[in-house]
């Protein structure tokens, strides 16, 4: 099989644990490009975060898979492809989780709505942005986010939250499960919850992307290190997952590439595209 569009997860993929961008997953990058392979990003970020990472991997004009494959396009203004949580769900979601300890965000393309945290350590505090997963656009704090969207209903491609407590994000996610029909719940790390609109996948985004490319999934590649990142990982000709990932995503992958600490998506593109294209060249 020849392999003509690489679809990478950012971040414990693309990013290392510290999130930087190494320059030998650069220079893989630059390497696959130029060999006319399409690459495009498949992740939870939001689209101006992941536009972003993509123009330091030069790929800011491609077709990026963004919320969790609910906004997919080239451009914040005129995406190719849109689903968003109607006004009704995310108030519905937004009274439930506002039983918890949590922080919420609701995430739209062009700006976040999240309700403020008390905590004692103005430290994590801070870190209830979410250091590694910057969001390169106005956050607006509220007190309550359910009084705020009564009076201003919003409607938005993602709704993230993130727990302290193992226990209380499983209980959350079973009082959601059990409340609402046609959402998706997946996660991107050990103590989130990520809800979109119910058709919507990381691997239906890569579809979208191909049938504007005119590449089936069998000709792809994806990468991911999370569960968010499963379905693509199962759904594509080769499903890689890094070497840190959750065993249940190790299991579903093809192949297991090295961490996303010890250059993982670079080691990936040296033994696949670069077999494939000497292969070509014979």
């Amino acid at each position: 099989m020849t392999y003509r569009l690489l679809a990478l997860d950012i971040d414990g993929t693309l990013l290392k644990s510290n999130h930087r961008l190494t320059r030998e997953t650069k220079e893989a990058v630059e390497y696959v490009r130029s060999k006319g392979v399409y690459v495009t990003l498949a992740t939870g970020r939001t689209y101006p975060s992941a536009r972003k990472v993509a123009k330091a991997l030069k790929i800011e004009d491609h077709e990026l898979i963004t919320h969790d494959g609910a906004f997919v396009g080239s451009s914040v203004e005129e995406p190719m492809f849109v689903r968003r949580i109607d006004s009704d769900r995310v108030y519905q979601i937004v009274d439930i989780l506002e039983n918890y300890h949590c922080h919420i965000r609701l995430l739209h393309e062009k700006y976040a709505l999240a309700n403020k945290i008390k905590q004692k350590n103005h430290l994590v505090a801070r870190m209830n942005l979410g250091v590694g997963d910057p969001l390169f656009y106005a956050v607006n704090f509220v007190d309550s986010l359910s009084h705020h969207i009564i009076d201003q209903p919003v409607t938005v491609p993602k709704i993230r939250a993130h727990f302290w407590n193992e226990m209380e994000r499983r209980d959350a996610l079973e009082e959601l499960e059990e409340a609402l029909d046609g959402c998706r719940f997946t996660s991107s790390d050990e103590m989130s919850i990520d809800i979109t609109e119910g058709s919507v996948s990381k691997a239906r985004g890569l579809q979208i992307v191909g049938r504007k490319l005119g590449i089936g999934l069998s000709e792809m590649v994806a990468v991911g290190s999370f569960e968010n990142d499963r379905e693509m990982i199962e759904q594509s000709g080769l499903g890689v997952a890094m070497g840190q990932a959750p065993e249940h995503v190790r299991n579903a992958a093809d192949w297991v590439t090295r961490s996303n600490d010890q250059n993982g998506v670079g080691y990936m593109i040296r033994e696949v595209f670069r077999k494939q294209l000497n292969m070509s060249l014979i």
